[in-house]
């Protein structure tokens, strides 16, 4: 039974409503974050310990000062896809570096589950438009290698120490606690929803659209829309899928459904109450026209049942911590 987690990169976006999710059922959670991108309102009632996963020796405390973790969910890791282009040294030095030595301090000190956070970015520009696990894996960004490096990793480790492992590759993750309690707070903010409403708010530059000439039936960008607790959801599920399942499992979460640039911004319209602009621009080098998971491996296999597949819902539990959070700026 799964009772004392530590949660790796627990102060960001997911690793922050994944630490709520576990305080909210009682269980022990541990929270490691160099507080990067991550804000230490985010993990609640967890107990935090700051440090780098670059830093052997707070990794050495973190496993000696508190006691066995019967799991770790792993979210450290730099996430922006344009910076990993242009600092590629940053993201390879952060998230396979980072990782290994989490890795090696797992080991040594007998430590054996993990959850690692990866990505669809991993599939790089795909063949088919639904996306399955059995499809080729061709990263074309550092950000993708980096994340596909280490599923590569895990696998070793789970050959040569038996350290068991599952990788879960996340399509576009979206929206918010219900509670509005937390959200999604990146700098620089690089996710649609979010600067959708930030646009709204008038806390931006304004709205931009990358691309209104791809093969889609509107000529934007589709993409598969997850909401941030149904990602959680299936962080726990597969912790305990590990325990009577070894071995090193990789599986899909998204909704299976997709939506256009433009839905998004149409559903955002319909859920604010008014109209938001936007500019469209050339195309982002690299980004495929469409990209939809088929997570009916993770449904067969977790018993992962998302709990949101309405694009509105998710953008509505975004909206209400936007809302909330700008009420309490001004």
């Amino acid at each position: 039974m799964i009772k004392k987690i530590l949660v790796i990169g627990g102060a960001g976006y997911i690793g922050g409503h994944m630490t709520r999710l576990l305080c909210s059922q009682n269980q022990e959670v541990v929270v490691f974050d160099n507080l990067s991108t991550g804000h230490r309102s985010a993990i609640g009632q967890a107990t935090f310990v700051e440090g780098d996963l670059l830093d052997h020796n707070a990794l050495n405390n973190l496993f000696s000062h508190h006691g066995t973790f019967d799991l770790v969910i792993h979210f450290g890791a730099r996430s922006l896809v344009g910076e990993s282009i242009n600092n590629p040294q940053l993201y390879y030095m952060n998230n396979v570096v980072g990782t290994l030595n989490l890795l090696e301090a797992m080991v040594a000190s007998s430590h054996h589950k993990l959850v690692f956070s990866s990505s669809a970015a991993i599939y790089g520009i795909p063949e088919v438009t639904l996306i399955d696990e059995s499809q080729p894996i061709q990263p074309i960004t550092p950000y993708g290698t980096s994340k596909w490096m280490i599923e590569k990793i895990l696998l070793d480790f789970h050959l040569a120490y038996g350290l068991d492992s599952v990788c879960l590759r996340y399509f576009n993750a979206a929206g918010a606690d219900p509670s509005g309690e937390i959200g999604e707070s990146h700098d620089p903010e690089t996710h649609l929803i979010p600067n959708i409403l930030k646009a709204a708010l008038g806390e931006n530059d304004g709205l931009t659209v990358f691309g209104d000439d791809y093969a889609t039936h509107d000529g934007s960008c589709i993409r598969d829309y997850v909401h941030v607790n149904d990602l959680c959801s299936a962080h726990l599920l597969a912790g305990e899928y590990m325990q009577e399942n070894p071995g090193a499992h990789a599986f899909n979460l998204g909704n299976g459904n997709g939506f256009s640039v433009f839905e998004v911004i149409a559903a955002a319209e319909r859920v604010i109450g008014k109209p938001i602009p936007y500019d469209i621009l050339p195309r982002r080098s690299g980004d495929p026209a469409t990209l939809v998971a088929d997570a009916s491996k993770a449904r067969k296999n977790l018993g992962w049942i998302p709990r949101y597949h309405d694009i509105n819902a998710i953008i509505t539990s975004a909206w209400n911590w936007h809302n909330k959070k700008s009420g309490l700026l001004r």
